[in-house]
């Protein structure tokens, strides 16, 4: 499987029954093609869906069902459709119980960077700021460098969406679990050693005891 594959993957295994599960745009929207058919969770879009599923069968579209990020879904049978305000009345009600986020820098603390870069066009903050503010848990699925730059660091550059509150970190090279004590490595992504986490992280990690295998 490809990187973005593997860390969509990765994320189901922190799904439960009857979570209601936000997914951002980007690679958090892979999510929604690999839930196992033994766990029943809700997908949240703010665009105005509860119930999002899989990507469409070629010839089965339709065009009025897409995600935050403009790609045609499916909906669960049991799907609701609304507004954007109702649809983020479920976030700031605290109705949410995951959010999925990429980002473009997370730091030690778990702070937070997804919506700008100093001197660049970017097409603003989203909902991501009510996400992170909302979600019970926040879980950032991104790939662990940009161009081979480090997007862990020990102290976010870009503006913040957020300060401390990510709890994980899911990338092609590894997860990661943000603690009291920093950045504790917990699994590792097939053929990835530590010491190539470690030398694209510039944050410290912690190792942990019996480190696992992302698959």
């Amino acid at each position: 499987m490809d990187a973005k594959e593997l860390i969509a993957r990765r994320v189901t295994k922190e799904l439960h029954d009857n979570m209601i599960v936000n997914l951002g745009i980007g690679i958090p929207t892979l999510v929604a093609n690999y839930i196992p058919d033994n766990i029943h969770v809700l997908m949240h879009s703010e665009n105005g869906i509860i119930g999002i599923s899989e990507s469409p069968k070629a010839g089965e579209e339709d065009k009025d069902i897409y995600n935050a990020g403009n790609d045609l879904v499916t909906a669960v049978d049991e799907a609701y459709f609304c507004d954007s305000a109702a649809s983020f009345a479920f976030v700031r009600r605290g109705m949410i119980d995951l959010t999925v986020l990429g980002a473009l820098q997370v730091d030690e603390k778990g702070s937070l960077a997804s919506w700008a870069i100093p001197n660049k066009w970017m097409p603003g903050m989203g909902g991501a700021m009510d996400m992170v503010s909302g979600a019970k848990c926040v879980i950032v699925a991104m790939q662990h460098t940009n161009k081979g730059m480090p997007k862990i660091l020990k102290q976010c550059t870009y503006p913040l969406t957020g300060k401390g509150v990510v709890n994980m970190i899911i990338t092609d090279m590894g997860v990661m679990k943000v603690t009291d004590d920093g950045l504790l490595l917990t699994e590792l992504a097939p053929d990835i050693t530590v010491e190539q986490v470690q030398s694209a992280t510039e944050a410290h990690l912690i190792i942990a005891d019996n480190i696992g295998c992302m698959i």
